[in-house]
């Protein structure tokens, strides 16, 4: 029930008594000319009551409207410079539905040099009534502020303060203002080796002198120098010159900012920066220069234990020819290779081939080329001789940690491990462990000891300790050791995990505790001060002083994070927009403003420096037509990098339900809404959601969502605590003009951990799009899926098409399928590893979610499959590592070749009851042992179609190698291993 518009329930017959009359006169002549300085400023309020945010007081929109989460409450407009105050108006919807009200309110100030607020108008009780004042009053107001406060003590019709829009009228104080003009350069036509000079004049162009500050001078959007600037009377002006010294070859905007780090209170703070008109273009220096272009491997995609051999590109981009005879060296691993390479003439590229070869480790490694590695030619450049890529061998991701599971460890404490049906849902943590087992400490001194295989400076831990008694999670340490000396507290949280309820639907669980829990675990990450080499002994401990009743240790992921990147030549930094590393202050405004200034071609590239940079909204653009937080419009043609996941990190402290702006229930209040041509690298998204749908239907978020559209690459992203980590497609109705489905979308080198729904979603007709060698881990939906959704612009052309899952690692999926695909056509499940599904299976193709139908080929190849399927809706359903269910259209043309399923909780490959056929499904080279409470391929008694099998090889099944149950009009030709079928 929402208090805002029940004039007859909650409204009629409420006697309104002691109403003050002070502050319902009209606006005076001289305060109708006055500016209103509140429209476009910051508002924050001490609270806000669900999707009725502070934002919603200035928005220029009576119909939104803010609203206190209780009484007393107050509402602050920070005007930014003090300003002569005639009145403040309070205006709440006219509608007549809102009814009458009166809202007991005090207004307070604060300067621009001041610490404490205030009163500028005492405690008055104003009436609001849409007949009669049109629920507008107006306070006159006396006073010179730079912040405007309201504070709300009563409201007759709602449980907390209410404002709809709020106007502060005044005229601006004397303050300076600074402005740069007269920007240039010397020498006017620069080369690489040139020191450059960039000269500008600083003015004051205000009403009151400005004290000493800075200016920064960026090329290319990245600042390269500053100069001091001394105190300006109004109205005067001063020269400043900033060395920049030598740049490399290229055309460069030149802007200055004064005064930016805002320290000088201006009358207007839009106006510091100056961009000259046209660029600072760098000629090159005469002279060679190597760098590498490219490596390519032979086999492309090696098989663990193949030599592979590399041939790497290098190109002179140099004015003159580079003599033959110099290294250029490739490292892979430990291994070190080495070429000579032929004269290169300028503007030439030559393909090097590396003696030897290397012997491919599974999961793969980082391959590092080097051009002239011993030094040999004196080059324009010796800076970008150096190019590395990863390659993946095998199943699975190529990951840069090692993971190492608690069972294997040494340690003194209690081992879990699951029941032979792997129940799910009862509060059974060795259910929910990686290979189902894992390690409970309950008494202090009790540890779980790990031996390093690889050096690393960097753990992540994924463990469980128990909630709050009242829900909402609990924070407690662990204390890790390196060979026997302390290191550092572990800090973790029980926050995101523990959701309470018996139902299968996530939706009906609840943070409220009570009976049955799932979704135990949760996982703390740590960047380490030093590197610890190989064969470092990294104990967890419960000490005296980590003080949570049990904990629970699943597994560690040991990691040689490298350094931060250094920020890319062309990209500019979000501090230039005034973000703050590391303070706990809200840098959306900022990353906001760079990336709307790299859309609209003001800079080339957003930088994410190394720190944690708090954001509660979502970056999107700006709606002029402003259709509403359901119709959003994404981003594009913007570039946003980062230093690496482990140090860009982007946070929300605001659960998504409690945010504004783009708050609806899918998409949330972090992360990026994209349209098209969008490319984000080496950052990570963190949200703070804590659940999906209980509770309120409160959801966590999508970290990144939108309509992707074309030229979109997304690669090294980490995500964590998002309902959804990327969800790929909009509906065709969601702003029809701006339909544009996802093609040639690629993900690679993604980190997905602990959601609340999917890791990565297809949908709305997303085609030929990638996701390759990237890791997931504990999500609460499909880890990844290609939903071929009906809610396109044409369904006979907008199918979820040629999409490809490859070299992916999926772990823990606690809510549905490993990898799932609804419909669609050419869609390819290749080389992935799959482990430990809770209740659904691996890998599933499936008719439910009313998708377009199935159509040409499905693959699924070269997978590895472990301990996947389990029992779901009331436990009454049983999947199997591979299910296919036509629920009520066919499934045809499906492959399923050279995979092995082991240790499956039920049935290795299913054919599922349902309304339609799987007609003429092969499986080939597949491998089936141990399906521990099933049948090695079972086919049920709905089941319709045929299979044929090839060189498949089953074992050690409870139920038998080839179970087809009675009524069941599925034939399977091709026993394997000479066993027959049975009926």
């Amino acid at each position: 029930m929402r208090w805002k518009r029940l004039t007859g329930q909650s409204i009629t017959g409420l006697l309104i008594a002691g109403m003050v009359s002070v502050g319902l006169l009209p606006v005076a002549a001289s305060a109708a000319e006055a500016t209103d300085l509140a429209r476009g400023k910051p508002v924050v309020a001490s609270g806000s009551h669900g999707g009725f945010p502070a934002a919603n007081a200035n928005d220029g929109k009576v119909n939104s409207y803010w609203e206190s989460n209780g009484l007393p409450a107050d509402l602050t407009v920070k005007l930014g410079a003090d300003a002569d105050l005639e009145s403040v108006v309070v205006k709440l919807n006219p509608d007549p539905i809102w009814g009458s009200r009166t809202q007991d309110i005090q207004v307070l100030g604060r300067t621009q040099d001041g610490t404490a607020f205030t009163s500028l108008r005492a405690r008055a009780g104003y009436a609001f009534n849409p007949s009669g004042n049109q629920n507008t009053v107006t306070i006159p107001v006396d006073g010179r502020v730079a912040d405007l406060q309201l504070k709300f003590f009563t409201n007759t019709g709602a449980p907390g303060g209410q404002i709809a829009e709020v106007q502060v009228l005044g005229t601006a104080a004397p303050n300076p203002d600074l402005t740069v003009s007269a920007l240039s350069w010397s020498p006017s036509s620069p080369s690489e080796t040139d020191d450059i000079t960039v000269k500008g004049t600083v003015r004051n162009a205000g009403s009151a002198a400005s004290p000493a500050t800075t200016v920064n001078v960026s090329l290319g959007g990245v600042v390269v120098g500053s100069a001091p600037v001394g105190p300006l009377a109004a109205g005067a002006s001063a020269p400043v010159s900033v060395e920049v010294g030598k740049r490399p070859q290229g055309s460069y905007t030149v802007s200055a900012l004064v005064d930016p780090t805002d320290t000088v209170v201006e009358s207007d703070n839009t106006n510091n920066s100056r961009t000259t008109a046209s660029p600072l273009v760098i000629g090159q220096s005469p002279g060679p220069d190597l760098e590498v272009r490219s490596i390519s491997s032979s086999p492309a995609n090696p098989a663990v234990g193949a030599a592979v051999t590399f041939t790497v590109a290098v190109h002179n981009r140099g004015t003159s020819a580079v003599s033959a005879g110099t290294v250029t060296r490739l490292t892979v691993g430990s291994t070190t290779l080495n070429g000579t390479t032929p004269a290169i003439a300028a503007g030439a590229t030559a393909n090097v081939t590396v003696g030897g070869s290397w012997t491919a480790a599974s999961g793969g490694a980082t391959l590092t080329a080097t051009a002239d590695a011993t030094n040999q030619v004196t080059e324009t450049s010796e800076t970008n001789n150096t190019f590395a890529r990863s390659i993946v061998v095998g199943r699975g991701a190529a990951v840069p940690y090692t993971e190492l599971e608690a069972e294997n460890a040494t340690y003194q404490g209690t081992l879990l491990k699951s029941d032979a049906e792997r129940t799910f849902g009862h509060t059974n943590f060795a259910t929910e462990s990686s290979g189902r087992e894992s390690v409970r400490l309950n008494a202090t001194g009790e540890f779980v000891e790990f031996t390093s295989t690889a050096p690393s400076n960097s753990v992540v831990v994924r463990n469980s300790i128990p909630d709050a008694p009242g829900g909402g999670g609990r924070e407690a340490t662990i204390s890790l050791y390196a060979n026997g000396q302390f290191v550092r507290k572990i800090d973790l949280s029980s926050k995101h995990s523990w959701l309470y309820g018996n139902t299968d639907s996530p939706e009906g669980l609840t943070n409220t505790p009570g009976g049955d829990a799932r979704r135990l675990f949760d996982e703390s990450h740590a960047l380490l001060t030093q590197t610890y080499p190989a064969g470092t002994k990294f104990r967890l401990q419960r000490d005296a002083s980590d003080n949570a009743s049990f904990y629970i240790i699943d597994l560690i992921d040991l990691e040689q994070v490298a350094a931060p990147s250094s920020q890319p030549s062309g990209c500019v930094s979000i501090t230039t927009y005034g973000a703050v590393a590391n303070d706990g202050i809200d840098d959306t405004a900022a990353i906001q403003r760079a990336v709307t200034a790299n859309q609209t071609g003001q800079i080339d590239c957003v930088w994410i420096p190394a720190g944690q940079w708090r954001q509660e909204q979502k970056i999107l653009t700006d709606d002029p037509l402003d259709r509403g937080q359901w119709n959003q419009v994404g981003i594009r043609d913007v570039t946003i990098r980062g230093a690496g996941m482990w140090h860009s990190q982007l946070y929300t402290l605001t659960p998504p339900h409690e945010a504004g702006g783009i708050n609806h229930p899918h998409e949330g209040n972090f992360g990026f809404d994209i349209d098209e041509n969008t490319q984000i690298s080496d950052i990570a998204i963190f949200g703070s959601g804590t659940i999906r749908g209980g509770d309120g239907n409160h959801e966590g978020g999508v970290a990144l969502n939108g309509r992707f559209g074309k030229d979109t690459k997304i690669s090294n992203v980490w995500i964590e605590h998002a309902n959804v980590g990327v969800w790929a497609g909009r509906d065709f109705d969601n702003i029809q003009e701006l339909w544009n489905p996802g093609d040639g979308v690629e993900f690679t080198g993604m980190r997905i951990r602990n959601t609340y729904a999917d890791g990565i979603n297809f949908a709305n007709g997303t085609r030929n799009s990638t996701v390759y060698n990237s890791s997931f881990r504990n999500t609460g939906d499909d880890a990844l899926a290609v939903w071929s959704s009906k809610y396109v612009k044409d369904q006979s052309v907008d199918i979820g098409h040629d999409n490809s899952f490859r070299n992916n690692t999926i772990q823990l999926p606690w809510r549905a399928n490993g990898i799932a695909i609804y419909g669609g056509y050419g869609n390819k499940i290749e080389n992935n590893l799959i482990s430990d599904t809770m209740n659904y299976p691996a890998i599933m193709l499936a008719t439910d979610h009313d998708p377009l139908p199935f159509s040409g080929q499905t693959l699924i190849a070269n997978n590895g499959l472990y301990r996947t399927g389990g029992a779901f809706w009331n436990e009454d359903q049983e999947f199997g590592a591979i299910t296919l269910f036509p629920q009520n259209l066919p499934i045809p043309g499906v492959t399923i070749r050279d995979t092995d399923i082991i240790d499956s909780t039920y049935d290795g490959i299913q054919f599922k009851t349902g309304g339609g056929v799987m007609q003429d499904v092969k499986i080939e080279n597949v491998r089936i042992d141990k399906s521990n409470n099933g049948s090695g391929i079972l086919a049920m008694g709905g089941a319709r179609g045929n299979a044929t099998l090839t060189n498949v090889t089953i074992t050690d099944s409870r139920d038998g190698h080839v179970l087809i149950e009675p009524g069941s009009q599925f034939t399977v030709s091709g026993a394997p291993n000479g066993a027959r079928a049975k009926r």
